[in-house]
């Protein structure tokens, strides 16, 4: 048998696959659930303690005879967290989100100083976001001056677990393409950002290397930790957006991943830079060698389980109450802002639902209308795709609205493109494992990822959705109607 391991360090949970690359299937998975700070400012922190934990909790669950097997290890992990470490390597605080939404006077400071948004853009192709990982360092400086000055390494949660399983510092193009401290178009770090945070900063910063170079080799103190063996490698791993367009195919152009998660993105491959902040594209590299163009919302599964706790329904009625409410949701709305918003950028954004009626105000179509309102959050992104030329053949849907037969053909109405499930679940890890691949069979010649993915990705054709006709011509005008109260409301928070 002969086997590579994915680990996907998400929001909620952390994941460890292994996956049997000869018969193409997943043996064994375990995972740990991860626990959140959340505070009414917006802070949204997690713990290196709980990252460990989670390592230890994992590969604790599988079983010795299976971790023998593996050959190379891939690793997928949240995007734009700031891992602050000391010489010591122990943390100096806690990891600030991708969700953390307490940096926008930092956003200001870095985006006045830069000489404003077009400024940023240019230096980065990105904009200066709260969910980006720069503001939350200055945030770090100015309230926590102490443990600034004591910053010695700057990682991400996917880093954080390459160093602990290598003890190597690596950072690769795709998730630091994420930072908002990266110019996405030339593959460096961004001097004269760094600089606007602080004089230091970029010496701080970890070694760059090419997505299909390891980020180390296990180290004797993992190896014995984990039961996994001494000396494989280590991929260079990537954000979890990163590793789902590996474990969706998606490193070719043709079709595009929508991920239905906590948050919501959409996202491409490109063999060129490609940008467009203003429609809400963030201009990211892939981890494959091309770059990535991505639109987040923060709030996509959060609406649909607000509605569930609300109504205090499980997941089976949940999805049996909206099936009861027809197209649109007899006009419902809800505007999903319950974590602030990132596309658009309303980091003070606050959730809503419109449209009621006495005719109208039932659970029913409530529930409904949070389905939709997932998808309609990133239709926009679809549209600004095909201004940049993109004209996909259909969508790869991953995560938790993925699992839903209803969510899947509200998503192929609402997008008017057929809609794609992969066979194998949890893409991320899956595409963290695939990686590991990738970079086993690097070692004996160049292997090119995009065949890889076509070998390794098969599709579950029986949770295909296609787009309906007469839905699609209800979900239009509904749409319209989304992007007009939305633009009405998004004043008051600005």
């Amino acid at each position: 048998m002969k086997t590579v391991a994915g680990i996907d360090l998400g929001t909620q949970s952390m994941k460890v696959v292994i996956y049997d690359y000869e018969k193409k299937e997943i043996i064994e998975t375990a995972s740990c659930p991860m626990e959140l700070i959340s505070e009414s400012d917006g802070t949204r922190e997690q713990t290196t303690e709980w990252f460990d934990k989670g390592l230890e909790v994992c590969f604790g669950k599988l079983s010795d005879e299976n971790k023998k097997t593996i050959e190379a290890i891939g690793i997928s992990g949240q995007q734009h967290g700031f891992v602050p470490l000391g010489a010591d390597g122990k943390a100096l605080y806690n990891i600030k989100l991708w969700c953390d939404t307490s940096t926008v006077e930092e956003c200001k400071i870095i985006t006045d100083a830069a000489g404003g948004e077009e400024a940023v853009i240019n230096a980065l192709g990105n904009l200066m976001l709260t969910g980006f990982t720069a503001p939350k360092i200055l945030w770090l400086k100015r309230n926590k001056p102490e443990a600034f000055s004591k910053l010695k390494y700057i990682m991400l949660p996917h880093d954080y677990l390459n160093w602990k399983l290598t003890g190597d510092y690596v950072m690769e193009y795709g998730d630091a393409s994420g930072t908002a401290l990266f110019d996405s178009k030339n593959r460096k770090w961004s001097e004269k950002i760094c600089n606007i945070i602080d004089p230091k900063l970029l010496g701080l910063l970890p070694k760059l290397i090419e997505p299909s170079a390891p980020a180390g080799k296990v180290n004797e103190e993992a190896a014995k930790a984990y039961g996994i063996p001494v000396g494989i490698p280590v991929s260079a791993g990537g954000g979890d957006n990163m590793m789902g367009a590996v474990g969706t195919g998606t490193v070719v152009d043709g079709f595009l991943t929508m991920s239905m998660g906590t948050s919501g993105t959409l996202y491409g491959y490109s063999d060129k830079p490609i940008a467009d902040p203003a429609n809400g594209l963030s201009g990211f590299c892939s981890s494959t060698g091309g770059w990535l163009p991505l639109l987040c919302t923060m709030n996509c599964t959060v609406a649909t389980e607000f509605v569930r706790n609300l109504f205090q329904m499980d997941i089976k009625q949940l999805n049996e109450e909206a099936s009861k409410s027809p197209c649109g949701s007899e006009g419902v709305l809800v505007i999903p802002f319950f974590n602030g918003e990132r596309t658009p950028n309303l980091p003070n954004g606050r959730a809503s639902i419109t449209g009621l009626t006495s005719a109208n105000t039932n659970r029913a179509n409530i529930t409904r209308a949070s389905f939709e309102s997932a998808v309609f959050a990133m239709r926009g992104g679809l549209d600004a795709f095909r201004k940049l030329g993109f004209q996909p053949k259909e969508i790869r849907l991953i995560g938790g609205g993925s699992k839903s037969p209803l969510w899947r053909q509200i998503a192929a109405d609402v997008m008017n493109v057929p809609i794609r499930v992969p066979l194998l679940d949890e893409a991320a890890a899956l595409g963290g494992a695939i990686q590991g691949l990738w970079c086993l069979k690097n070692q004996s010649g160049k292997c090119d990822i995009s065949e890889l993915c076509k070998e390794h990705i098969k599709l579950d054709e029986s949770k295909s959705a296609n787009p309906i006709a007469e839905n699609v011509a209800i979900y239009d005008k509904a749409y319209e109607e989304y992007c007009k109260v939305v633009k009405t409301l998004s004043p008051l928070y600005a």
